[in-house]
């Protein structure tokens, strides 16, 4: 599971290859102007802030340890264009076209159409396609078809008339589509199924199949894509000599060359299992190496990397390819591995019912990592907050894995985020609230999420895996169900007790009021007039605050003001809302833990799609004056080898992108492992 930055909004709202591909240059220039400046901003452009991220302490590591990092690195990005096409089924042929278009176009720059052709392919670039990364909706060009058709030609670049039509037409217009009166497959351009397949039809395809072990359930479905064959369903998995083969075998490579320099033993017996899972695609396999590699905890390196999370999909099946590499942040990690070793506290403190309670929280470990590189479904946009794996059994028997991405949240942090706390914000009690603890309030509830949220509560014997029994409401509510754990307990003496914070109530009371604010308002920008809500944190963030807030009327718990013409919304009692984060959270662990749709339906339908347009309308306008855009994401740093006259790495350089276009580029060129159509 992940945790994306929007719901921290206070904070924010290439390499070179061993062998064959040395003789390739390396893209990368420093962005620290002297030893006490860095320059985390890149570039804005549309709704969009690229930022640069700093790798603290990587001088600190062996020549060893800087070779894992660079070896995980480069498997990841092997995989980048998987992403890519699991997105949309035309987007490499689209890319190509672009980046020939903007690589090769001699005409007039200067022009309105061509700065917009610019924006546009940026746009595309941050979004790994066509498709908005937030919103899912089709990115519209900002030039007409008559200007493209002469980039086309005057760039003699080749692109199908039936493509170039999807560019301006409404076909394909919503990546993942959750409203099932649309059909969940058919309205859904990902590149998950096939043609003519209908959500009836997935489910009675993976209702046929059962696992060896019922009490291990299999994670049917995550690593392939499912398309009709003479009228019958089949799966393509996406293995070595399978779908997407030509960028897994290098992926492979890479990994077995992390396998010659792992820290210890439990690390490169789960490297192993993940390269025997790459090669046959067997879902055992990567259970067996979701163990191991739960398990190895030990070490400074730690990565994620393969088909996790399946948010893309509406069906909730198919993950999308997703890579991090992590160097442990020992300062950090030691101050807040506390609450994983007080994690059956929490479990039994909780107010769940009792039946719904684990009696034996098992091997959560927590985390803060220092990010040496990203790919896929973790960049240009990144989470904050990871906590895998997500199969339910493994995290009952075997634990998790949970860390907060620390130079990610510092570099949102360093870049500023504007004057648009003090325009939605109550009053100066709340102001000052925020300047003091919204930052270690943010922090601390990721943490619960993470470490405490992910990790609680059990489903009753019998009840099916979620995406089975909650279907395309499961990601929001799982991430509504973390989200009120941690704001539960945020609020509770005992993290004071832990030494986590020195004041638990004003740490609690700041983050609920920003909670409170982005559910019910300042979330609301990154929608185009008209929209639901779609995402699934985001579908989250505002159930659980339109929910307290309708419950919590009859005792006027939060206040919704207006003061000339602008919406404001006043936490009266703190107290009072915990316990409705309470009763929510117990009601929202019942229905995971039996199953129930038909509540998670009405949880989620009642209050987390749709938009009261009027408030939308005045967010919008109160939002122009702020020029910051409301999404940030990252170019990556670039990991530069020095070998000796032998080709052995002597030494591992890390070098700053001066642009998103460089950084786009010299993937495609060293990294576009896959034909356009898959």
């Amino acid at each position: 599971m992940k945790k994306n930055i929007l719901g921290l909004f206070l904070l924010a709202t290439v390499l070179f290859s061993c062998g064959e591909q040395s003789d390739k240059k390396t893209k990368g220039e420093t962005a620290q102007k002297d030893e006490n400046t860095f320059e985390y901003v890149v570039e804005e452009f549309a709704d969009l802030r690229i930022l640069r991220y700093q790798v603290p302490g990587w001088e600190n590591l062996s020549l060893k340890e800087q070779k894992l990092v660079y070896y995980l690195v480069q498997a990841g990005l092997s995989g980048r264009d998987i992403m890519w096409d699991q997105n949309y089924r035309y987007n490499l042929a689209i890319r190509n076209a672009l980046e020939n278009i903007y690589k090769t176009y001699n005409g007039d720059k200067s022009s309105d159409s061509w700065k917009a052709f610019e924006v546009y392919l940026k746009r595309v670039w941050f979004s790994n396609g066509i498709h908005h990364h937030y919103s899912n909706d089709k990115i519209k060009p900002g030039f007409d078809r008559d200007f493209f058709e002469t980039l086309l030609k005057e760039t003699s670049t080749d692109l199908d008339g039936a493509i170039v039509d999807v560019l301006f037409n409404d076909e394909d217009a919503k990546k993942v589509n959750l409203d099932a009166s649309k059909g969940l497959i058919e309205g859904s351009a990902v590149n998950f199924y096939g043609e003519g397949i209908t959500a009836e039809e997935v489910d009675a395809f993976y209702a046929g199949m059962k696992s060896p072990d019922p009490k291990k359930p299999l994670s049917f479905g995550l690593n392939s894509k499912l398309v009709k064959e003479n009228g019958k369903l089949v799966e393509k998995v996406w293995k070595s000599g399978g779908m997407y083969g030509e960028a897994i075998d290098k992926i492979i490579y890479w990994l077995e060359k992390a396998v010659e320099v792992a820290e210890n033993e439990k690390q490169g017996e789960a490297l192993k299992l993940l390269v025997e899972y790459y090669k046959t695609g067997d879902l055992k396999t990567w259970d067996d190496y979701n163990v191991a590699w739960t398990g190895a905890t030990e070490g400074n390196i730690d990565y994620i990397n393969s088909f996790i999370e399946v948010y893309n999909d509406p069906k909730g099946y198919r993950g999308s390819y997703e890579t991090i590499v992590q160097i442990k942040d020992f300062e950090m990690s030691k101050k807040m591995e506390v609450l994983a070793h007080n994690a059956q506290w929490f479990e039994d403190h909780s107010p769940l019912m009792e039946e719904h309670k684990k009696e034996n929280v098992v091997g959560v470990s927590y985390k803060t990592v220092i990010v040496a590189g990203e790919a896929g479904d973790a960049s240009p946009s990144t989470p904050i907050g990871v906590n895998l794996p997500n199969a339910n059994w493994i995290r009952a028997a075997h634990g998790s894995k949970s860390v907060s991405l620390g130079n990610i949240i510092e570099a949102y942090g360093q870049a500023g985020s504007g004057d648009r706390l003090k325009e939605f914000v109550n009053d100066e009690e709340e102001l000052k609230l925020a300047q003091q603890y919204a930052e270690l309030g943010g922090k601390l509830h990721t943490a619960l999420h993470e470490v405490v949220g992910h990790a609680s509560g059990k489903l009753n014997p019998g009840v099916g895996e979620t995406k089975e029994t909650l279907k395309s409401y499961a990601s929001t509510l799982e991430e509504g169900r973390a989200d009120l754990v941690g704001l539960y307990f945020i609020m509770d003496p005992k993290i004071q007790e832990l030494g986590l914070v020195d004041d638990y109530k004003k740490v609690a009371m700041a983050e609920y009021d920003g909670y409170i604010r982005n559910g019910l308002l300042t979330q609301l920008i990154r929608l185009e007039p008209g929209s639901d809500v779609e995402e699934a944190h985001m579908r989250n963030r505002q159930w659980v605050s339109a929910w307290v807030f309708e419950q919590g009327q009859k005792d006027n718990v939060i206040e919704k003001l207006n003061r000339d013409g602008k919406t404001y919304y006043n936490i009266n009692d703190y107290d009072k809302l915990r316990t409705l984060f309470g009763k929510l959270l117990r009601e929202t662990q019942r229905i995971k833990s039996e199953g129930d749709y038909e509540a998670a339906k009405a949880l989620v339908e009642g209050y987390g799609v749709k938009v009261d347009q009027e408030i939308h309308r005045e967010v919008l306008v109160r939002n122009e004056a702020f020029d910051t855009p409301p999404y940030s994401g990252f170019v990556n740093p670039v990991l530069t080898p020095e070998t000796d006259e032998n080709g052995e790495i002597t030494a591992i350089a890390v070098k700053q992108p001066a642009s998103l276009a460089e950084q786009m580029l010299y993937y495609s060129d060293q990294y576009g492992f896959l034909p356009e159509v898959n």
